[in-house]
């Protein structure tokens, strides 16, 4: 574990206590360290840790960091895998938590509005209570927050169908480093008064500005769904279905496992489901696809007719459908668990969430494979197929020097050849510090200094966040 920072000045300290109340103000050990990690594995203890209850708290807040220079760290509920919410140079972890209001559900206009630390869950079936539908759910939505979603640009399933969480986010309210509000966007369709800070905004994991206030777009919900599952003979089969599928259909969802990602749920599935595939296919299942046809029940059964049609031609591929909701739910749940499952196969995890275009997807699959038997490390993908956004993990024991060094030169592979094949290194978990490095090879110098020069506009005193997206490349 990293040392301990330096301990926060008394007289911010006080400050602080001043603004927020005294038992909104974490200094114990233990309290610090409740916030020292996150979803990455890592851990960097802050000097404290401050809850603030709104946006004029915000803005106190860091008005009294920027006048004595300690950094303040943005937090959700710390789900992010890239280590966005560590404080990596100490300072106050500023934690939203308080913040759980749902401000308001405009029925007519089909909008949100909702405090960062709201789960998304809960904001999913509170507007599903007036059939309207938020779509972005990524796996963790039963605990991870808005705000930290619009923070790392989240994504999830449904992207393939409705888009990721930049797609719904109407309006913004921030708070500068300066402690100046700032209210973006609008609440209407269309709107192109200035330049776009929202866009901005959303995914710049918390260097650039606090979010206070998020407006949501929200869309009616659908009346119908229909899960199935695809066990498949034959990984590049599996992969290569998945542009097939879609030049045919619009699934709201199409997922992916391999033969490891599979394996480590298998007991998840409804009882003798793979049994049944080894009978029909004549061996284990080398891959699955879990797709989930949404919109009128005419919709829906159409587009059911549609896909069984076209998997007649398809040797060696079983179509599973889910009988009920309840089966529906044990489908998904068992998706859900393969990212938690995967520590059954070694302590520690390298997760990567890739993107290439979908036809390019076996292509990214061979090169995971290739180097999971030159390495002999358990390297597995699973995913949103459906965008091309694949979860490459790469499973090592960090206190084993060969396989830190090993998955170390399979990662770069990997990000080599995603480049190779016109994808991009993140697709929705943002860059934090474990994809800082790798920055530089995806993004044009010109267009590097251009994001540095707006870090420094916006955080002239480099206190939001510092050492994210950059590393070590931007200083006050």
């Amino acid at each position: 574990m990293p040392s301990q920072p330096p301990a926060i000045d008394s007289r911010l300290l006080a400050a602080l206590q001043q603004v927020v109340g005294k038992k909104q103000v974490a200094t114990a050990p233990e309290e610090r360290l409740s916030y020292a990690y996150d979803g990455s594995g890592r851990e960097y203890p802050p000097a404290a840790v401050v809850f603030p209850a709104n946006s004029d708290q915000i803005a106190a807040v860091l008005r009294l960091a920027g006048k004595y220079r300690t950094p303040v760290i943005p937090r959700g509920a710390g789900t992010g895998m890239c280590g966005g919410a560590l404080a990596t140079r100490g300072g106050i972890i500023l934690a939203l938590s308080r913040m759980t209001k749902i401000v308001e559900i405009d029925e007519d206009n089909q909008v949100a509005v909702v405090q960062p630390g709201v789960i998304t869950a809960e904001l999913q079936a509170a507007v599903r209570r007036h059939d309207l539908y938020y779509p972005p759910d990524p796996a963790s939505r039963a605990f991870c927050t808005i705000g930290g979603n619009v923070a790392c640009g989240a994504g999830g399933p449904a992207a393939v169908k409705y888009g990721v969480t930049r797609d719904y986010v109407l309006g913004l309210t921030a708070v500068l480093a300066n402690g100046d509000i700032i209210h973006t966007g609008v609440r209407t369709a269309k709107g192109v008064v200035g330049y776009d800070l929202t866009r901005l905004l959303v995914g710049s994991e918390g260097t650039l500005a606090v979010i206070g206030e998020i407006t949501l777009r929200l869309v009616p919900a659908p009346a119908a769904k229909q899960t199935m599952l695809l066990l498949c003979r034959d990984l590049l089969q599996a992969t290569g279905l998945v542009s097939a599928i879609l030049r045919r259909l619009t699934p709201a969802t199409l997922e992916y496992l391999d033969r490891t990602a599979l394996g480590l749920v298998a007991d998840r599935l409804p009882t003798g489901l793979i049994e049944r595939s080894q009978e029909q296919i004549g061996q284990n299942p080398a891959a699955m696809l879990l797709l989930e046809l949404d919109g009128s029940p005419e919709e829906v059964a159409g587009q059911t007719r549609q896909l069984k049609e076209f998997l007649q031609d398809q040797q060696g591929v079983i179509l599973h459908a889910a009988a009920d909701h309840e089966e529906a739910e044990q489908l998904w749940a068992a998706r859900r668990a393969v990212s938690p499952a995967a520590f059954k196969l070694r302590p520690h995890k390298i997760s990567d969430d890739v993107v290439v275009p979908r036809s390019r997807i076996p292509d990214l699959v061979a090169t995971a494979e290739q180097l999971a038997a030159g390495t002999g490390l358990p390297i597995f993908t699973f995913g949103h197929a459906g965008d091309g956004n694949i979860h490459v993990n790469i499973m090592l024991d960090r206190d084993n020097e060969q396989e830190r060094r090993a998955a170390e030169t399979a990662r770069q592979a990997i990000y080599k050849r995603v480049l190779e094949l016109r994808g991009t290194l993140s697709g929705e978990h943002g860059v934090g510090i474990s994809k800082a490095a790798a920055i530089t090879a995806e993004v044009d110098p010109a267009s590097l200094e251009l994001m540095k020069n707006l870090k420094k506009l916006f955080d002239p005193g480099n206190i939001l966040n510092p050492g994210k997206i950059w590393g070590e490349g931007v200083r006050s």
